[in-house]
């Protein structure tokens, strides 16, 4: 059985028209809705639909993206997860297309879906690569079937077990930005792997919740804070650590040269977090099979 897990943070009444749009494509999945906005209850809404395949949960307190779609996973009964924002609509039950795929693959962590963004523009395949002290990521016009870089926590479908074992998504980026990355490329590091389908098709508007609630500068300062954290958290090679090191000291000093506001909040997050990365690294390699030089050459731009 797949469990569809949607996090849901404010915004209610888009999200409950995507919802009702969504359904008929749901019949034979466990819902799970994780409410991240505790002021605010959406139990009403979610029993005005009457839907016996609906579980709603509702956060006492607010946690973020990686978190709450935690929560929502503990919960999950199925096989696999199907994960969708609460801005993602569904066009048809091709996310069952990608069960062929775990059928076929036993070290298969995940099927990432294309996705139609408001322009029309189809996005999903993406790429990872290490330049300048820093991991990076772009999306790639090469939307043929193949190795994709990581599951966005948005359309994608995952196998439950492996997403256990890895425990989930790192509430250390919370309230969002890089967690479905790092979750990813720990999926990687393991020994996994992940495709992206093209023929699996659904419309996601990114952005849309998030822009809404947050200001450009201060989705941007918690963007780099996260990039800061995926990185250090998992490099494992000395020369990844000496770039990163030079760039971590030249970044520091240019944003308090210029008087960086939002720059300096993003190192200083960073920095209060040291603790708790340098911890998760110790936890998290015993896991890990292969090295960063292996996983970045997947994805080598030709």
């Amino acid at each position: 059985m797949i469990s569809v897990v949607i996090p849901v943070y404010k915004n209610t009444s888009f999200f409950l028209a995507n919802l009702k749009k969504n359904l008929k494509f749901l019949k034979d999945c466990e819902i799970i809705i994780v409410n991240d906005y505790p002021k605010e209850s959406i139990k009403k809404e979610i029993d005005e639909i009457k839907a016996k395949n609906i579980v709603l949960i509702e956060n006492k307190k607010n946690l973020g993206f990686g978190p709450t779609v935690n929560v929502g996973a503990k919960r999950a009964s199925g096989d696999y997860l199907l994960l969708l924002n609460s801005d993602t609509v569904l066009i048809d039950k091709g996310y069952l297309l990608a069960l062929r795929h775990f059928k076929k693959n036993s070290n298969l962590f995940a099927v990432s879906f294309a996705q139609k963004e408001r322009n029309n523009e189809i996005v999903g395949k993406n790429i990872i690569y290490f330049k300048d002290g820093l991991f990076h990521h772009q999306k790639v016009s090469d939307l043929t079937f193949g190795k994709n870089a990581w599951a966005e926590g948005g359309a994608t479908l995952i196998d439950k077990r492996k997403f256990d074992l890895l425990n989930g998504f790192d509430p250390i980026y919370s309230p969002f930005y890089w967690e479905d990355v790092d979750l990813s490329y720990r999926a990687w590091k393991a020994g996994f792997e992940i495709l992206f389908d093209p023929k699996i098709l659904v419309e996601h508007h990114h952005q849309s919740t998030i822009g809404k609630y947050f200001s450009s500068k201060k989705i941007e300062a918690i963007a780099f804070r996260n990039q800061l954290i995926f990185t250090f958290k998992n490099i494992s090679e000395g020369h990844f650590y000496l770039q990163f090191f030079i760039f971590f000291f030249k970044r520091f000093f240019q944003f308090l040269i210029t008087a960086n506001f939002y720059g300096i909040m993003s190192i200083l997050g960073f920095l209060k977090r040291l603790p708790v990365i340098l911890k998760t690294k110790i936890v998290q390699r015993n896991l890990y099979k292969v090295k960063d030089e292996e996983i970045l050459a997947f994805f080598k731009v030709k």
